[in-house]
């Protein structure tokens, strides 16, 4: 039997999803699939429109068997760390093949740039080279790979792949890597297709258009009536003009605090923040992020106090799930949670988060306190 690993953010569930399940099943008929996923924001500081429950339903009822929480406090970054700990939660619970989304699908070139970022001596030299010139990571990395004759990785699902690869090699993890080819263009927001990215789903909830093919049934059933508003903006503007100090909140480098108070009321929407604050050195993606910490509350101090991976919480699991942790659990180094414990110092940060999650956009704190797995047998 095959244990297979999924990092996943759901942002929506949509046919892609699917699709890359249903291919896992066809590949490995007799397999275990565990999902690791971020929670009420993602990787790239963006509300999530499910939140972590729902998550966890859709996945259930579509095949998978184990859903993992991948805390606030690691999934908000930058790539390498939020595959550092979702690798090391699905080494946690002894997958022997993670499978993810690929633009290229061509896993030796992949394994090639993971291994010059690790064992090239002249790699990081070259990226601090091209930062110091005012250049932002991704296309410092790229740079670099090129001069290095590598070819460049500039689309998301290879360089969080490679980003796994670095974690696998970098701990001698066991665990084999395979990718399933991405059969949409991430860029593309105007496909009418079936499958459809994320970023254009999201984009027809927020105008009110039409996306009922493109996701499951179930998901649509329960994106129909959420509605979309403007209080996270209104939020994070409250916060930044009341605080005196933002330099203590993770990734607001210096320089930055002056900057976003110079530009907050100028800005009308958090799109317009972003770009305000936005410089040839800083990505859209690196703002959206260190905006969201400032609305979280998240602090650099707070960052070092849960640089260890303290438990893993099972947000649910299907009968066959169920068997599998129960046949692992003795093995497992972390603990399991089975209750809700806030001396964790990161689950106590993911009950704020959840509660900031709540105020926004939909309250999920009476299942957050609950803490109950959900069991697909049960749906």
């Amino acid at each position: 039997m095959n244990i297979i690993g999924i990092v996943c953010e759901y942002n929506p569930f949509h046919n892609g999803h699917l699709y890359q399940i249903n291919e896992i099943k066809k590949r490995y008929k007799d397999s275990i699939i565990v999902v690791v996923t971020s929670t009420s924001f993602t990787q790239r500081g963006q509300l999530s429109v499910l939140n972590k429950w729902d998550k966890t339903k859709v996945a259930l009822m579509n095949n998978v068997d184990i859903v993992v929480e991948l805390p606030y406090v690691y999934s908000v970054e930058s790539s390498d760390i939020f595959a550092h700990y979702s690798i090391k939660l699905l080494n946690e619970l002894k997958i022997d093949t993670l499978i993810f989304g690929s633009e290229s699908n061509n896993i030796d070139h992949l394994k090639e740039s993971a291994k010059v970022q690790l064992n090239n001596k002249e790699f990081n030299g070259l990226v601090k080279k091209y930062l110091s010139d005012g250049i932002n990571y991704p296309t410092a990395l790229n740079n670099a790979l090129k001069d290095l004759k590598c070819a460049p990785i500039n689309t998301p699902n290879d360089l969080l792949g490679i980003s796994y690869i670095k974690s696998i090699l970098n701990n001698n993890y066991k665990i084999n890597v395979e990718p399933i080819q991405r059969t949409n263009d991430y860029h593309d927001i105007e496909s009418d297709d079936i499958i459809a990215s994320a970023s254009n789903i999201r984009n027809r909830i927020i105008n009110n258009e039409e996306y009922k093919h493109m996701v499951p049934k179930v998901v649509y059933e329960l994106l129909k009536d959420k509605k979309q508003s403007d209080k996270y903006f209104e939020y994070l503007k409250y916060k930044i003009i009341s605080e005196d100090n933002l330099d203590k909140y993770l990734d607001v480098d210096e320089g930055l605090s002056s900057r976003i108070k110079n530009v907050i009321n100028k800005s009308n929407t958090l799109e317009e923040l972003i770009q305000n604050i936005k410089t040839k050195r800083y990505t859209y993606n690196k703002i959206s992020r260190m905006l969201n910490h400032i609305l979280c509350s998240f602090t650099k101090d707070e960052r070092k106090k849960t640089d260890k991976l303290e438990y893993i919480r099972i947000l649910g699991f299907s009968s066959n799930g169920k068997k599998y942790l129960n046949k692992i659990k003795k093995d497992i180094k972390t603990p399991i949670l089975n209750k809700y414990d806030t001396n964790y110092k990161a689950l106590e940060i993911e009950k704020r988060v959840s509660e900031i999650y709540s105020l926004i956009y939909e309250d999920i704190m009476d299942l957050e306190i609950q803490n109950k797995p959900i069991k697909k047998d049960e749906l």
